[in-house]
């Protein structure tokens, strides 16, 4: 083998000089660490060190060890320190000469791996049999009553069940969790229960509502026959939850209903319809039609055998929208007008403008003209024409062609806007009194500074629940992305950590050319702290609410297998999704370990 001593030594005075860059900076930063819990003392170091090499370009370096047959660091981040000496020791041996007093380091790539391994567990639990990677689920508003589906999510895989703060109440997080708690008991398994806080999101106001509708039909075949038909679950107007599309009745006169009675009625649309009773449920009585029918608050049902009516409760709102076209101008209200589509007369006029109001009083002076707004995830995209204390007025850059629905409690993002916002809301400050006492994890939303970790430690410390509940940090701005290793060292003052890659929002916040790049730099970064990621936000989205996966969605899942664990979201088909996922998760841990490539022996289908 002809050796170049003089790229060999070019590279030694480089790995030499990175080396002592790195350890200068960790006793620059030494004072910084005072705080961090004791388990996570080598990981901060490392953390600093990584954060130090990255300041330089190395992909010159990169591809002259990799001639040499040597690592090109790629996966370095856990292990700085160990992997710069273990090949300036090699170098030195192939230049011939005797390694310079090598010390062994005390954070070696063994021993990095293993500390990722235990930061996991300790805070996602242990992983199900056959594969790393953990799964964690959005639990909708019915598994506060649906124990069925409960169930079947925890013997699909599910190691932690994710409850949203911004939705339901108490009453219902709590059955939701008691439902969980004993369909993990049932079947021998420990989940654990992560809520998030809803944080300080700025959403739209509410919009003009419809009327109180429900809305069932049946299943038909191409040619219009009922193929099957539908089922209606009437429950007590009493009841302390609600179940979606159930219709609340008088408790009196439901009690006295009996399998194979039928019921009969005037829908909303003056149709005549009956209902056959064909079951009891949990919570009340299932009934069966043929036919469509519109339910409305107030509405008559007769039983023949009873002696009077029931009287249907109160229903939910039909939730309306704004609806938006390109070239619109649209309103932004700091007053809770309820929000409603523009009106044109009929020579195409605008007598009003579409307007919503905003949830976040505080944006209306901190926007300015020519700052772009995004809407619904970035569904719809505009910028500020005008300003003013009462509102501003957005130009609509990008919709749909048929016309974007934006509804109320959607998302707005401001990218190129200091907002300034982050840390916990008056409403999170509520809520973690519920979570101190039932979750195990805190997943703590638009986090965008070491100073908003600190007041989220300070609470801890308030409710007892300090190192007794875990936290992982939703990186869903561009603020956060950018401070994320001090928001990081923060952190790691409690034993559990996690980071959550929302790419929601911050790929709405950082750019869809830039999200890529990003997540990537995510990963790198919590790698060298040894903190577990959770990749989040449309996993398996289509496969969840159309019953079909798309092939980028099982690309993306193959991508997930850098992270510690996945996140998926609410839809009708979550069993298809779990079991889908714990498919592709099992298969490919044979193929890929964390960010490393493995090699099995390739096998045909």
């Amino acid at each position: 083998m002809n050796i170049n001593h003089k790229k060999i030594n070019s590279l030694i005075k480089e790995v030499e000089a990175v080396l002592r860059k790195i350890k200068k900076e960790e006793k620059k930063t030494a004072h910084n660490l005072k705080k961090t819990h004791p388990l996570h003392k080598m990981s901060a170091v490392n953390l600093v060190h990584y954060k130090r090499f990255r300041k330089s370009d190395f992909r010159v370096s990169q591809r002259k060890l990799g001639d040499l047959g040597m690592t090109r660091f790629a996966n370095a981040q856990g292990h700085v320190e160990d992997s710069l000496v273990k090949v300036l020791y090699l170098l030195y041996r192939l230049k011939d000469g005797k390694p310079a007093d090598f010390k062994k380091i005390e954070l070696s790539t063994k021993k990095s791996k293993a500390l990722l391994k235990s930061n996991t567990e300790a805070l996602l639990g242990s992983p199900s049999k056959g594969r790393r990677v953990r799964i964690m689920v959005t639990m909708p508003s019915h598994a506060a009553y649906d124990k069925e589906f409960v169930n079947t999510m925890v013997q699909n895989g599910m190691n932690c069940a994710r409850i949203n703060c911004a939705h339901d109440t108490p009453e219902v997080w709590l059955a939701i969790i008691k439902n969980i708690k004993e369909a993990s008991e049932e079947f021998k398994t420990s989940v654990k229960i992560a809520m998030d806080l809803a944080g300080p999101k700025i959403r739209t106001g509410n919009v003009k509502p419809g009327g109180r509708i429900v809305k069932f039909k049946p299943e038909k075949d191409d040619e219009g026959y009922v193929v099957k038909p539908v089922e209606i679950e009437l429950i007590s107007s009493t009841a302390k939850i609600i179940p979606e599309n159930a219709i609340p009745i008088e408790a009196d006169w439901l009690d006295q209903l009996a399998v194979d009675e039928t019921l009969s009625l005037i829908d909303a649309k003056n149709k005549s319809r009956k209902l056959k009773v064909v079951s009891a449920s949990e919570n009340g009585i299932i009934v069966r039609s043929k036919k469509r029918i519109i339910f409305k608050s107030g509405m008559l049902l007769e039983c023949k055998k009873l002696n009077k009516e029931g009287t249907i409760g109160t229903l939910p709102e039909i939730q309306k929208a704004v609806l938006l076209h390109k070239g619109d101008v649209l309103v932004v209200t700091k007053e809770s007008i309820l929000g409603s589509s523009a009106i044109v007369s009929k020579t195409g006029e605008i007598i009003e403008k579409a307007h919503i109001p905003c949830q976040f009083a505080d944006i209306f002076e901190k926007v300015n003209q020519g700052d772009l707004v995004l809407f619904d995830d970035g569904k719809i995209e505009g910028a500020i024409q005008s300003v003013s204390k009462e509102n501003f007025e957005v130009l609509i850059t990008r919709a749909v062609e048929k016309g974007a629905k934006l509804k109320a409690e959607k998302g707005m993002n401001f990218p190129n806007t200091n907002l300034g916002t982050g840390g916990l809301t008056p409403k999170d400050i509520e809520d973690l009194e519920f979570v101190a006492q039932h979750a195990d994890i805190v997943n703590f939303s638009f986090v965008n500074s070491k100073k908003d970790v600190s007041e989220l430690l300070s609470e801890f410390r308030r409710l007892g629940v300090f190192n007794t509940i875990g936290v992982i940090l939703k990186i869903e701005t561009k603020f956060a992305f950018d401070n994320l290793e001090e928001i990081l060292q923060e952190a790691m003052q409690i034993r559990d950590v996690g980071v959550m890659i929302a790419r929601g929002d911050l790929a709405v916040e950082t750019g869809w050319q830039d999200i890529g790049q990003v997540q990537h730099e995510v990963l790198s970064i919590c790698g060298s702290a040894h903190v577990p990621v959770i990749w989040a936000t449309q996993v398996l989205e289509n496969l969840a609410k159309n019953g079909l996966p798309s092939r980028s969605e099982i690309t993306d899942v193959v991508t997930a297998l850098n992270s510690e664990c996945v996140m998926v979201n609410k839809g009708p088909y979550m069993e298809d999704v779990l079991v889908l996922l714990n498919t592709i998760l099992s298969n490919m841990e044979d193929y890929q370990e964390k960010n490393e490539t493995m090699l099995p022996k390739i096998r045909k289908l």
